[in-house]
């Protein structure tokens, strides 16, 4: 009913976590990316990350990217309510592809810093592996990955609210589930990504912060 008398359907969705990781995130951001350029966020979500970080790093492009369709919806949503300078409209972004629909050559300013939050523990392995295998071709040298989320270290679970939340997620998928930090680096270095700086976040998660050789 809403819909056939104009008015307008929201469609914006909410993550719960954002609101407890957002300024803990921001803190490291501010601390390990360079001091200006592109930002390629990787898998967006809902957006509210996007519209946070980007109005509290001026100096940078905050590039948004998503696969799913209804999700992108709900950045553009969300950005329409938090407009941004220098923060882009989502684009469709699966990282197993060959080619991303951002290398181009007249991307400028170019992109020098690649985030993923949250992202390669609900999603196949192979989503990690490509996720590895773009930043290896887009990060220029110094260029900096960084990835949030819960890991595995030496193959033990850092918290056993990990051990169980890697159960449900493999219940719900068994491709998905907590990686281990060491492997990710394993298959980041053939792509000459550094695993160069490992930092404690709260809620029992970490970020990893890799620097492009």
């Amino acid at each position: 009913m809403a819909q056939e008398m104009g008015v307008e359907q929201d469609h914006r969705r909410y993550a719960p976590a954002t609101l407890r990781n957002r300024d803990p995130i921001l803190r490291v951001l501010e601390q390990v990316l360079p001091s200006s350029g592109r930002v390629l966020e990787i898998g967006s979500g809902t957006g509210e990350h996007a519209i946070y970080f980007a109005p509290r790093l001026p100096n940078w492009i905050w590039q948004p990217s998503e696969p799913d369709p209804e999700l992108r919806r709900s950045i553009q949503a969300w950005q329409k309510e938090f407009p941004a300078a220098n923060l882009r409209p989502p684009i469709a972004l699966d990282v197993r592809d060959p080619i991303w629909p951002v290398e181009t050559p007249s991307l400028d300013p170019p992109i020098t810093a690649i985030v993923s939050i949250n992202m390669i523990h609900i999603s196949p392995w192979a989503s990690c592996l490509g996720l590895m295998a773009g930043a290896g071709r887009i990060l220029p040298p110094d260029g900096i990955l960084y990835l949030y989320g819960p890991f595995r270290r030496q193959g033990e679970h850092t918290a056993p609210s990990n051990a169980q939340f890697d159960a449900s997620l493999r219940a719900e998928n068994p491709e998905w589930g907590v990686r281990d930090l060491e492997k990710v680096a394993e298959v980041a270095d053939p792509r000459g990504l550094i695993l160069q700086e490992v930092i404690p976040m709260p809620a029992n998660n970490l970020s990893g912060v890799f620097r492009r050789k």
